[in-house]
C-alpha cells in the first residue's frame, strides 16, 4: 500500500508509515499534536466552506498576469482552393464561465480570452439521442439564413453522445491534485476548491476510489487511495495555501498515483485544480505538454479545474487538457461546479469515443466560400484525418458538440473579390453530384481501439435552397456564435450588435439560456 504523506508549509515532507485499509485522513486532532510536538511549524485552519451565492464577489484586481494563448480569427477559404476543412472536437467550456466572471465583474474580456467554440459547446441542444450504443453519438446537420449577412447561410453539425447513469459506468480510480500554493489563498481559490471537491466526493459510488496529492513548493501525497467519503472530505477539509508552486512535479506524481492502482476496463483521470500559476521547476507550456503527452500513453486522462482571478494561464490549462485527452472547465462559483461535477458529472469522468475529428468537403458547384465558426486552435491538415495517428478530442458520455460553419452559395458575390485570369475562376461542373452540397465525414476511436472508424453522410443541395430563418434551438446557437464573435472583435459579423443577440436568443429557457441574456445585457452596457 502506498505510505500517507503530510506536508508541511515549510515545503517538508514526512513520511508516516504504511496503515491498513482505508487509511486514516488527516484530521484537525492529529494537526494540533503536530504543531504540538513542534513537528509543524505553522497551520491555518479553514472552517469548511458553504456554498457560495452567485456570482461569487470579487475585489477588482489587475488582469496583468493572466496569459491567453488567443488566435486570429479564421479567414474565408475559397472552395475552389480548399474545399475540405477538417478539425479535431472541442467540449471544453472553460472560456465561456471565464468570460462570465470578467463581465460578472464589471470589465469587458480580453479578446484572447474568447473562444467561440466553447461559448457555443456549453449549452445543450435539441439533438436525438443515438439509435444504438453500437455508434457512439448522433449526427445532426440543418441549414439557415444568416442574420448579420443576407447573401450567406449558416450550417449547424451537432453531434450528442450516448448517455450513461452513474450505476452504469465503469469503477473510477480518481486522484484530485491540488494546488495548495500561496496564490490559491484567495476566497475564489483554495475555499472553492475544497467545496468543488466536497461536492465530487458525495457523487462518487462506494466502489470508486480516489487519492489526493497537494503541491505547493513541494509535492506530497496527502491522501492514499480510499472509497471511504468521509476520508476524502476530512483530507479536503484540512487543506490550505502556502508557498510556492511546482505544478511540473505534481503532475508526474498524480500520474503515478494513478498508474500504480490503475483500473482497467475503469475510468482513470487526474482532476487537477489550480489557477495554473506554476513557478517552481517545470514551469514552461510545451516542456508540460511534453510531460502530459508522454503520460497518457498510460490509459490516465487529465480534467483540468481552473479557478481565480489575476493570475490565471487559460493558455496552459487549456492547452495540457486538450493533450491530456481531457476537458477544461473554469469554475467561478459553487453552481458552475455542481453543473461541471455534478449535473455533468459522467460527460466529465466516462469517454465513450476518443479521437474525434470532423472533415466537411464542399462542392463548389453550390457552395463559393465557407468560413468554420471558432476552433481556430483546433484545426487539422486534410491529410490528418485518416491518419489514426493524429490526437484529437474526446467526447463523454452525454456530451455534445456543435460546430457552425458561415458559407456563401456559389451564386453570390461572396466575401472575395473577382480574380483576373479566367483559369483561376473556372469551376468544373460536378454532373454526378450536382444534388449535393456537401459531404461530412466524421473519424472516431472507441475506448481501448487503436483503429478509427468512420462514419459519413451527404447534405442536399436542395437545404441550402430552402434555408429559412433560424428559430428556437438553432436561433440561440446562433445568437451565442455571434456573441462570441462580437466579443473577439470578428470583422465578419458587420454591425450586428448585443441588442440583435438579445432578440435572436429569444425568450425562456433553463438557467443558463436566461443567465446567457442577462450576460449578453452586461456586455451592451459596457461595451
Amino acid at each position: 500500500m502506498t505510505s500517507t504523506r503530510s506536508v508541511r508549509p515549510g515545503g517538508m515532507q514526512q513520511a508516516i508509515p504504511p496503515s491498513p485499509p482505508p487509511p486514516p485522513p488527516p484530521t484537525a486532532s492529529s494537526v494540533s499534536k503536530a504543531i504540538a510536538s513542534g513537528s509543524i511549524v505553522h497551520h491555518r485552519r479553514i472552517q469548511r466552506p458553504q456554498p457560495y451565492p452567485y456570482p461569487l464577489p470579487r475585489p477588482p484586481q489587475s488582469q496583468d498576469h493572466e496569459k491567453y494563448a488567443g488566435k486570429e480569427v479564421a479567414s474565408i477559404k475559397r472552395v475552389a482552393d480548399e474545399p475540405v476543412s477538417t478539425f479535431a472536437v472541442d467540449v471544453d467550456t472553460g472560456s465561456y464561465s471565464n468570460v462570465r466572471r470578467f463581465l460578472n465583474d464589471g470589465r469587458m474580456p480580453p479578446e484572447a480570452a474568447v473562444r467561440t467554440e466553447e461559448m457555443i459547446n456549453y449549452f445543450r441542444y435539441d439533438y436525438p439521442k443515438p439509435s444504438s450504443r453500437e455508434a457512439p453519438f448522433s449526427v445532426t446537420t440543418d441549414i439557415s439564413t444568416t442574420p448579420w449577412n443576407d447573401a450567406s447561410r449558416l450550417l449547424r453539425i451537432g453531434l450528442r453522445g450516448y448517455d450513461v447513469n452513474s450505476d452504469e459506468r465503469p469503477r473510477a480510480n480518481l486522484v484530485f491534485l491540488v494546488d495548495v500554493s500561496g496564490s490559491m489563498s484567495s476566497k475564489d481559490k483554495l475555499p472553492l476548491v475544497k467545496s468543488t471537491l466536497t461536492s465530487l466526493a458525495n457523487e462518487l459510488r462506494s466502489d470508486d476510489r480516489v487519492s489526493i496529492v497537494v503541491y505547493s513548493g513541494t509535492v506530497g501525497l496527502l491522501l492514499s487511495p480510499t472509497s471511504n467519503k468521509d476520508h476524502i472530505k476530512e483530507a479536503v477539509d484540512c487543506l490550505y495555501a502556502n508557498g510556492s508552486t511546482a505544478g511540473g512535479d505534481a503532475l508526474k506524481l498524480a500520474y503515478s498515483t494513478a498508474r500504480r492502482n490503475f483500473l482497467k476496463g475503469g475510468i482513470n483521470r487526474i482532476i487537477m485544480a489550480t489557477d495554473g500559476d506554476f513557478n517552481v521547476g517545470t514551469s514552461n507550456t510545451d516542456e508540460l505538454k511534453k510531460i502530459v503527452g508522454k503520460e497518457r500513453e498510460s490509459g490516465v486522462n487529465l480534467t483540468m479545474l481552473g479557478y481565480g482571478t489575476g493570475n490565471i494561464r487559460d493558455e496552459l490549462m487549456e492547452g495540457i487538457a486538450n493533450v491530456g485527452n481531457g476537458n477544461y472547465a473554469y469554475i467561478d462559483s459553487a453552481m458552475e461546479a455542481q453543473k461541471v461535477l455534478g449535473d455533468e458529472l459522467s460527460s466529465t469522468l466516462f469517454t465513450i469515443a476518443k479521437d474525434v475529428k470532423i472533415q466537411i468537403e464542399f462542392n463548389p458547384e453550390h457552395v463559393k466560400e465557407y468560413r468554420l465558426i471558432g476552433y481556430e486552435n483546433r484545426l487539422l491538415a486534410e491529410e490528418d484525418f485518416d491518419n489514426d495517428k493524429i490526437d484529437a478530442g474526446d467526447i463523454g458520455a452525454g456530451h455534445q458538440v456543435t460546430a457552425l460553419y458561415e458559407i456563401m452559395p456559389a451564386k453570390s458575390s461572396g466575401w472575395l473579390p473577382e480574380r483576373r485570369y479566367p483559369a483561376n475562376r473556372v469551376v468544373k461542373r460536378q454532373p454526378n453530384f450536382n444534388g449535393e452540397m456537401a459531404q461530412v465525414k466524421l473519424r472516431y476511436k472507441l475506448p481501448g481501439s487503436d483503429k478509427s472508424r468512420l462514419i459519413q453522410r451527404q447534405i442536399a443541395a436542395s437545404e441550402l435552397r430552402n434555408a429559412s430563418t433560424p428559430r428556437g434551438d438553432m436561433a440561440f446557437a446562433v445568437a451565442v456564435a455571434a456573441f462570441g464573435q462580437k466579443l473577439r472583435g470578428d470583422k465578419y459579423i458587420g454591425d450586428f450588435d448585443f441588442r440583435n443577440i438579445q432578440i435572436l436568443s429569444g425568450n425562456g429557457g433553463d438557467f443558463w439560456r436566461q443567465e446567457f441574456r442577462k450576460l449578453n445585457d452586461l456586455a451592451r452596457n459596457q461595451s
